[in-house]
């Protein structure tokens, strides 16, 4: 039977974690301990060690970390349960939503491009991904087990999550809650799968016109030369963890509100000491969230974007004690915190960007949590 909506967990511990993909759902209930360190980076590094420590076998780490691996993270320790997805569930009771802001403005927003463009066109950085937000009040508190359900639903080839940022016994604590598309990477022995994504165009409900734009992403100079800097930064940070690295040429890639370009890229480890989390380390961010050359597009980000990202354009996903987990991007997301609703969009800004489309894309990508939220 397919997984039931999450539900509250045992002893105040709040809802569960949850990772969930169409075949398998994984669910973190009860007390969840953060994984020590700071810093995404530091709990990174400590997740082998955490799990040596654990004699339960059915323990994992499971969580988020941000954007910036310099900011602390939200990865923590404790039993799962795995059981056959997808995950489902009622509909559920929508707030009804009391006002809406978006932030930056989109006028701001598309002179934010603007500026990355000039310094695109500068030599800073060949490509900078900006993102903005949406965010909404509820006159009611938003549950995040019905809006990951929904989320599920709506989007049956993508990984849902419901993650907490904060205590999740918490009554007032943050969650990260989304459904990605993107797989940053995959894991089980010596085999690693990823699917970076980049370059994407607006779907449209009338079929014809959403073919031809299906057609015109594919044969975009400007979209394609931006999916090969991310498919090339991935298979340049696999070099050193992996004796083959394959990466065929893009495909199309369907969500309901947005096409991408898409790659399917194989690789073995050349050591099977290699954890998901080392690669998650080596490879977070891509320029699929973060633009190329790193270094100028994330002082072009620090410089131009007005948004706190947090958790969103981070990773998410979980590792057991044998090294193998499974990671997705962090986008499709928005940060829930009881009446509070912080809905999430980024685009990739390369030569030849137009920011009106910017705008539009971005808007297209936040419909994903927009309309399973609202309706």
């Amino acid at each position: 039977m397919p997984e039931r909506p999450t539900a509250p967990g045992p002893d105040g511990a709040g809802p569960p974690s949850v990772f969930a993909g169409a075949k398998e759902v994984l669910r973190q209930s009860g007390p969840r301990p953060l994984v020590p360190g700071g810093s995404g980076l530091a709990q990174l590094k400590a997740v082998v060690g955490t799990l040596e420590r654990d004699e339960d076998p059915d323990t994992i780490v499971l969580g988020a970390v941000p954007f910036d691996l310099s900011q602390p993270g939200a990865l923590r320790v404790g039993p799962a349960e795995r059981s056959q997805g997808p995950l489902r569930g009622a509909p559920g009771r929508r707030p009804t939503v009391a006002s809406s802001r978006p932030v930056p403005p989109p006028q701001v927003y598309a002179e934010e491009v603007r500026v990355a463009l000039e310094r695109i066109g500068a030599g800073e950085a060949e490509k900078v991904v900006l993102a903005r937000s949406l965010e909404l009040t509820g006159l009611e508190e938003w549950s995040v087990p019905d809006l990951a359900a929904r989320l599920a639903g709506r989007n049956p080839a993508a990984t849902a999550l419901a993650v907490p940022v904060d205590d999740p016994a918490r009554p007032d604590a943050r969650w990260l809650v989304g459904a990605s598309p993107e797989l940053l990477l995959r894991r089980r022995g010596p085999s690693v799968l990823l699917r970076p994504l980049a370059g994407s165009i607006p779907r449209s409900p009338e079929p014809t016109e959403d073919l031809r734009r299906a057609e015109a992403l594919m044969g975009s100079e400007k979209d394609r030369r931006e999916h090969a800097y991310v498919v090339e930064a991935v298979v340049e940070g696999l070099k050193p963890f992996c004796r083959t690295v394959s990466a065929p040429e893009p495909e199309l890639l369907a969500t309901p509100a947005v096409w991408h370009l898409a790659t399917r890229v194989t690789a073995l480890l050349t050591d099977r000491s290699t954890t998901a989390v080392d690669l998650v380390a080596a490879l977070h961010p891509t320029p699929a969230v973060g633009g190329t050359p790193r270094a100028g597009a994330l002082a072009v980000i620090r410089d131009v974007e007005q948004l706190e990202r947090g958790l969103y354009a981070g990773a998410v996903g979980w590792q057991d004690g044998d090294g193998d987990g499974e990671w997705v991007v962090a986008v499709r997301c928005a940060e829930v915190r009881g009446r509070s609703l912080r809905i999430f969009g980024g685009a990739g800004i390369v030569a030849g960007s137009v920011p009106s489309a910017e705008v539009e894309e971005t808007a297209a990508k936040m419909r994903t949590v927009l309309d399973a939220a609202v309706g």
